[in-house]
C-alpha cells in the first residue's frame, strides 16, 4: 500500500511500530528514537515528483538529521545532501554521496575548507563578497565545483523570528538591495554561475517562499543580460515547514511547486539546474521518540528519560515549538482513561526541564511510556551534553526490517567524549 505522505502517521501506527522495536529485543531501553525509512524514501520521491524538473537536484539538509544511516537511505533514494559545515561534508561523503551532489552552504567557511571543497568538486554557495574573493584566489580552471552566491531577498521577518533568515537585516547572504555590487561581482568572476536563496523553514508560508524566489529570479534575469556566462544553477533552499499539529495546514511540495510554476513559469523552462534543500518537512514525521516513565510524583508529574537534552527548542520556547505526546502502557499500547492534567518532566538538573505542563493525558504510572511525535528533524542533531547523559538508542524501521542506526551511548563513550 502506498504511504500517505500528505498525512501524519496515526497514533495507532506509531504505537504498533514501537511494539515492533520492543519485540526485536529493545524492551529494556529507557528511551528510543525510531525512524521510518520507508516513509523517508516516499517523501523524497514526493519532492522529485512535485518538481518534475529534468536533472533537478533535491538535497536533504544534514543539520536536520546527521545520522549516517539516515543519510545513506536518502542518497540511495536519489537525494543529494546539503552541508552547513565541513564536518557535514564528510558525513555526506561517508554516506556515499557523490561530491557533485553535495551542496556546501556553511556561512563561515575558512580558506582551508574552501580549498578542500574546490578540490572535491562540491557545489558551493558563497555567503558574502569576501568569500567570493577567497574563492577567486583559490579557484583554478581545473575545478569542477559549481559556485553560487547566496542572496538575501529582504522580505519581512517570518513568523518565527529565531529561524527567519531571509528578512531585512538578516546576517545571511548578500542583501538584494546591494544589486549593483552583486552585478559587478558576477561580471568580474566568470566562475560564479549560480544563485541561492533561503528564508527559513518553520513559520514561513508558500507565498513568502515564492516571493523570495521571485525576487532572486528577477536578479538572475538582470545577470544573464549583463554577461555571456550562464547562470545555470538556481538553489531554492529549503523552506517548507513541518506539520506538528493535526489541525495545522500541511504545506506540500506539490503545492509549493505549483505556486512557483504559476508565479515564475520560466524557472521550469529555462536551461537551469533547480536545487532544493528540504530538511524538516521531509524528516520530521519520519521519526518519533518513546521514553519510559521512570517515576511519577504528585501533581501529577511524570519523569521521563528525555527532555531539554533532545528537545532544546521545545523546552525553552514551548509556545513556538509544539510536539504531540501520546500515552502508552507498559505493553506499548495506547492508554485509555479519563485525561488528567499531567506535567512531563525531563531528566536534566534544572527546574525548567519540562516538556509539557498540565497536558491532558490518561493517568500514567512508572513503567508506562510517553511517545513524542515528529522527532525526525532537529532533535538528535541538537542534542545537549548538559548533565552528560547517554544519547539514547536510535533504530530504523524499513518494512519488516529493523536496523540499529546508533547504539545507546555507553558510560565509557560519555567519559571519552569529555577526554577521559
Amino acid at each position: 500500500m502506498p504511504i500517505a505522505v500528505d498525512a501524519r502517521p496515526a497514533p495507532e501506527h506509531l504505537a504498533e511500530a514501537f511494539r515492533r522495536v520492543r519485540a526485536a529485543g529493545h524492551a529494556d531501553q529507557p528511551a528510543v528514537l525510531v525512524h521510518d525509512l520507508e516513509r523517508l524514501r516516499a517523501k523524497i520521491a514526493d519532492v522529485a515528483a512535485a518538481f518534475a524538473a529534468p536533472g533537478a537536484l533535491h538535497t536533504l539538509a544534514i543539520k536536520a538529521n546527521p545520522l549516517v544511516g539516515v543519510l545513506r537511505v536518502a542518497v540511495a533514494a536519489g537525494a543529494g545532501l546539503e552541508a552547513a559545515s565541513i564536518e557535514e561534508v564528510h558525513l555526506a561523503l561517508r554516506a556515499g554521496c557523490p561530491p557533485d551532489r553535495i551542496v556546501f552552504d556553511s556561512p563561515v567557511k575558512t580558506e582551508a575548507e574552501l580549498a578542500e571543497a574546490l578540490r572535491l568538486g562540491l557545489r558551493i554557495n558563497a555567503d558574502n563578497f569576501a568569500e567570493i574573493e577567497r574563492i577567486a584566489a583559490l579557484h583554478t580552471p581545473a575545478s569542477t565545483s559549481q559556485i553560487g552566491l547566496r542572496i538575501n531577498p529582504e522580505l519581512a521577518e517570518a513568523a518565527l523570528a529565531l529561524t527567519s533568515v531571509g528578512h531585512r537585516g538578516s546576517r545571511f547572504g548578500v542583501p538584494l538591495s546591494q544589486r549593483p555590487a552583486i552585478v559587478d561581482a558576477f561580471e568580474r568572476h566568470a566562475f560564479l554561475t549560480g544563485l541561492h536563496v533561503h528564508i527559513g523553514s518553520q513559520g514561513v508560508t508558500i507565498p513568502e517562499l515564492v516571493d523570495g524566489v521571485a525576487r532572486v529570479w528577477d536578479l538572475r534575469r538582470e545577470l544573464v543580460a549583463a554577461r555571456p556566462v550562464p547562470i545555470d544553477m538556481f538553489d531554492l533552499g529549503g523552506g517548507l515547514p513541518a506539520q506538528y499539529r493535526d489541525d495545522a495546514a500541511r504545506l506540500t511540495p506539490t503545492a509549493y511547486a505549483a505556486a512557483l510554476r504559476a508565479a515564475i513559469p520560466e524557472l521550469f523552462t529555462a536551461d537551469v539546474l533547480i536545487v532544493t534543500e528540504f530538511g524538516r518537512s521531509i524528516l520530521a514525521d519520519c521519526g518519533f521518540v518513546v521514553s519510559r516513565v521512570e517515576v511519577t510524583k504528585p501533581g501529577p508529574v511524570a519523569v521521563l528519560h528525555v527532555g531539554a537534552d533532545l528537545f532544546v527548542r521545545r523546552v525553552y520556547r514551548p509556545h513556538e515549538w509544539h510536539h504531540d505526546f501520546i500515552a502508552l502502557g507498559r505493553d506499548g499500547r495506547l492508554l485509555a482513561g479519563e485525561p488528567v492534567p499531567t506535567t512531563l518532566a525531563g531528566p536534566l538538573c534544572f527546574g525548567g526541564d519540562l516538556l509539557a505542563r498540565d497536558l491532558p493525558l490518561p493517568s500514567l504510572a512508572a513503567g508506562d511510556h510517553v511517545l513524542i511525535r515528529d522527532t525526525g528533524a532537529y532533535t538528535l542533531s541538537m542534542w545537549s551534553r548538559y548533565c552528560s547523559r547517554a544519547i539514547p538508542l536510535v533504530v530504523g524501521l524499513d518494512g519488516p526490517e529493523l536496523t540499529v542506526l546508533r547504539p545507546r551511548d555507553r558510560i565509557s563513550d560519555v567519559v571519552a567524549f569529555w577526554g577521559g
